[in-house]
């Protein structure tokens, strides 16, 4: 008896959905992302504002929904990133072409697991060099940053505290400024 594949879903066809639809395409498989809570928004806001404030002109900052193209199988609309000034070079018109060098993804019900696993394993693959993954339920940041291919936890608070990103050497985030 021969096993069929599961067809997947290449970047192509996903270019081909509606302007704002809610999905991304995670290994190949559509994946609906509702929208997020309310809560979720204003964390989102706050770590934005920090992150764009201490990085302007070195790049640019945007927050989701924009497409993040890893390759035909992830596209990805990760809820903030920053690209430096020396690598704008991937912004197309219809989105971004590689890795962003900071991704921030803010855990909601719906999608922590991806952002938790399997775009953790994509992004440290393609080679993001910091990954920050906000948990509201804990009121808490993870931060990695890569290093020899590989994410690494280089800070973590949760509650009262902060974060200091190595990649943005300087910028240190308050965790009771962003919950």
């Amino acid at each position: 008896m021969a096993l069929t594949k599961e067809k997947r879903i290449s970047a192509d066809y996903y270019k081909l959905l509606p302007e704002g639809a809610p999905y991304q395409l995670i290994e190949g498989e559509l994946i609906m992302t509702p929208a997020p809570q309310t809560r979720h928004q204003i964390i989102t806001a706050n770590i934005y504002d920090k992150v764009r404030l201490f990085t302007k002109g070195s790049g640019l900052c945007l927050f989701s929904p924009v497409d993040v193209y890893l390759d035909e199988e992830n596209v990805f609309q990760p809820d903030i990133i920053f690209i430096s000034q020396e690598r704008l070079g991937i912004i197309k018109d219809d989105g971004i072409y590689g890795p962003p060098d900071l991704v921030v993804e803010i855990l909601s019900p719906s999608t922590a697991h991806y952002d938790l696993k399997k775009k953790f394993q994509i992004y440290e693959h393609y080679g993001v060099k910091e990954y920050w993954i906000a948990d509201p339920s804990m009121s808490s940041i993870d931060m990695y940053y890569r290093e020899a291919g590989i994410f690494v936890q280089k800070g973590k608070a949760e509650g009262k505290g902060a974060v200091e990103s190595v990649l943005l050497k300087g910028l240190r985030i308050l965790l009771d400024e962003v919950f």
